[in-house]
């Protein structure tokens, strides 16, 4: 209490004494020099006894010093007053440096030694002893399968797993949702799928998701193989999904079965079929041909063997031309890499080659090697990327020119032998002539193509099925020539149909047919025309930007200013704007965009399942009642270049090419899109050993 009431007053004369020094100057004082030399000690302390005293002490304080140094003479002379422990000295920043760094490192030593004790904690807590003795709950139907089906096969009705948990148990009954393939669509899809609503198989010849945008990083060693991939079963467990590791061969869409194979110990192949209520394809691609002979001779990457093998490839390439026996003549075939495809993917292996011989070549192997070697980009169009914004190329090119990587345009390949390479080049005046190029390595990257099942596919669905590179959906994603809502494809292997005119055409004819009506003799207004133009844009949302001025649209196509739109006048303009869309590019970003389009109709579509049942609605295109069509958003490209890259974001003015913080902007990019915390921090951890080991050269 005496402590509380001391502060209050010396606190209301200090006010005081503060605005004294605003109205007069106070003489000094020689009670001032005082302050200092008094005793601070316990046993030399004054006693004070009252408040009073206190107050008459404050009182009589000098006052003539400054402001900061009289209120800073006060507190000492309060301090004393109300303790009796000595003040504390002053000490040099040298000091104060040196505590507070060994203050920081000896936290960070602690912070460290909790983390350690904390990790070994939490590792003995993942190892268990308890064996499961107990009886596992299985059903004969899935041990010993029925057969059916046009080919009399085993029938996955029940999986071996379908007891094990009690989620599983409730999807018992629910629709069944088979996914053929696991890359990038599937992925999306089993991420954002409401787990509730289905009972959901992925089948796929690999059990594992691949980040297939980095894959040249791994064939040269940049990143581990690991880094790349994510266990799909890791993947479909919040969905409680099934997989079953087979390869898709057929769909009987009459019976809802899907034919699938898979090789036993003795290679036998085993097939069964396992039936759906909806089925959605993304099976991916191949490499396209482009009826080139001799492509066994090259190497591809579509997989991560793929890189493995190019990896061990160039390694082996390497260390064939160290030894002794090779020619001079044989080592720079060796030692001649050849890239046929100037897209993302082979311009990033060139780049990744290129870093590999520049940075750890000299370092570990003879420097005669780096003279020799020579890296050889080829590509059938006027640029590289081409189809990034023409600056970005011409950076790409230029870029390639400095490192000494020759890339020749306008250049098709013939054939490919197991020493050297056949193209024709075009020359700048038209004429062509042809080349013969020794190589040691080349590596096929042109484009894409169908699988043997989407061949397959396509041929059994006949004229609903017109794309020679891909299966043709609507803009639903549903499978053109399949009963709707049945079947949906996504990813590389589809591709959605632009039929702008022949739909709407279709439509006004059987609207004029309906109204007693000849469709050649049909003539819409302006009104009639902005109807017309608004259904195509909820069936067309990639013709949404072809259909701004609608106005200036129906004044153009309006040859006889009549001030309507005749039927051949209708039918020209919107055969203009289907030539004007563009197929989607087969890429990851829209696989995965189509992934995520998928999962949100199909919850939305569980949501209604209910309602629709109640009112016996079962048939129809429920699809287009419950849900807006797909609609691809390009949100860029990108492509590494070698210790750069470049940045094609698709609007005019946000197109950017730098050095290295454009390398880091595009890890930062593919670091944020990578499926889990796990290959996340794996590739972290292989960045960093390259930059402090280098790169891995072994091969295995």
């Amino acid at each position: 209490m005496l402590s509380c009431r001391a502060t209050r007053h010396a606190s209301l004369h200090t006010s005081r004494a503060a605005a004294s020094l605003t109205r007069r100057p106070i003489a000094p004082s020689p009670k001032v020099a005082q302050l200092r030399p008094l005793s601070t000690t316990r046993s030399n302390a004054a006693p004070i006894d009252g408040q009073q005293t206190r107050r008459d002490a404050i009182r009589r304080t000098p006052q003539t010093l400054p402001n900061k140094q009289f209120f800073t003479a006060l507190q000492q002379v309060q301090t004393r007053q109300l303790s009796g422990r000595p003040l504390p000295r002053t000490t040099s920043r040298f000091i104060n440096f040196a505590y507070r760094t060994a203050a920081w490192f000896g936290s960070s030593i602690v912070f460290l030694g909790v983390g350690v004790v904390a990790f070994f904690l939490y590792d003995a807590s993942t190892y268990s002893s308890h064996a499961i003795d107990a009886d596992i709950a299985v059903s004969a139907l899935a041990l010993n399968p029925r057969r059916g089906g046009p080919k009399n096969l085993p029938i996955l009705e029940v999986a071996i797993d379908d007891d094990d948990t009690d989620e599983k148990r409730a999807q018992k009954g629910k629709p069944r949702l088979v996914i053929l393939g696991g890359g990038w669509g599937s992925v999306a899809l089993l991420k954002e799928l409401n787990p509730d609503n289905y009972h959901v198989t992925v089948v796929s010849p690999t059990n594992y998701f691949l980040f297939t945008p980095m894959l040249p990083s791994a064939t040269v060693g940049t990143l581990g193989l690991k880094s790349l991939v994510e266990p799909i079963r890791n993947i479909m467990h919040r969905v409680g999904g099934h997989f079953v590791r087979a390869r898709a061969e057929d769909v009987e869409f009459s019976e809802r079965l899907v034919e699938v194979s898979q090789f036993d110990l003795n290679g036998v192949e085993q097939r069964f079929y396992i039936p759906y209520d909806k089925l959605v394809i993304a099976v991916g691609s191949v490499t396209n041909p482009h009826g080139v002979k001799g492509l066994e001779n090259c190497n591809f990457l579509k997989d991560i063997n793929d890189a493995r093998e190019i990896r061990n490839k160039i390694i082996r390439n390497l260390e064939l031309a160290c030894l002794p026996t090779t020619s001079d003549d044989e080592r720079k075939r060796l030692l001649s890499f050849v890239v046929s495809g100037g897209g993302p993917t082979g311009v990033e292996f060139a780049a990744e080659l290129y870093d590999l011989l520049n940075e750890d070549l000299t370092v570990h192997f003879p420097r005669l090697l780096r003279n020799e070697i020579s890296v050889h980009l080829i590509q059938s169009r006027g640029h590289i990327l081409n189809t990034y914004d023409e600056a970005l190329s011409k950076y790409a090119e230029e870029r390639f020119a400095r490192d000494q990587v020759d890339v020749l345009t306008n250049s098709r390949v013939s054939e490919v032998r197991p020493d050297s390479i056949i193209f024709t080049q075009e020359n700048p005046n038209g004429t062509t002539v042809t080349k013969e190029l020794p190589m040691g390595f080349c590596l096929w990257s042109t484009g894409v193509s169908q699988t043997d099942f989407c061949q397959r596919l396509s041929a059994k669905l006949g004229d609903a099925q017109t794309n020679r590179h891909a299966l043709e959906t609507d803009t639903h994603l549903r499978l053109n020539g399949t009963p709707l809502g049945d079947v949906y494809a996504i990813g590389d292997c589809s591709t959605v149909q632009n039929n702008v005119a022949d739909h709407i055409v279709s439509f006004l004819r059987n609207l004029a047919w309906k109204h007693g009506q000849d469709p050649e003799s049909l003539e819409l207004h302006f009104a009639d025309w902005r109807n017309v133009a608004e259904q195509v844009k909820r069936r067309f949302p990639q013709a949404v930007g072809h259909l701004k001025r609608l106005d200036k649209l129906f004044a153009e196509y309006d040859k006889d200013q009549s001030g309507t739109l005749d039927f051949g006048e209708l039918r020209e303009l919107l055969k203009q704007i289907d030539n004007k869309l563009t197929s989607l590019p087969a890429t990851a970003q829209r696989a995965h965009q189509q992934g995520l389009y998928l999962a949100h109709k199909f919850n939305k579509l569980g949501r209604a399942a209910a309602g629709l049942k109640a009112n016996e609605i079962v048939e129809g295109d429920l699809d287009a009642a419950v849900y807006k069509a797909f609609e691809y958003k390009h949100l860029g490209s990108l492509a590494y270049i070698g210790n750069s890259a470049v940045f094609d974001l698709g609007q005019p003015g946000w197109n950017f090419a730098g050095g290295l913080w454009a390398v880091y902007a595009w890890r930062s990019v593919y670091f944020a899109q990578s499926v889990s915390i796990r290959t996340r921090i794996l590739m972290a951890m292989d960045w960093a050993k390259r930059a402090m080991f280098g790169r891995d050269l072994m091969s295995y």
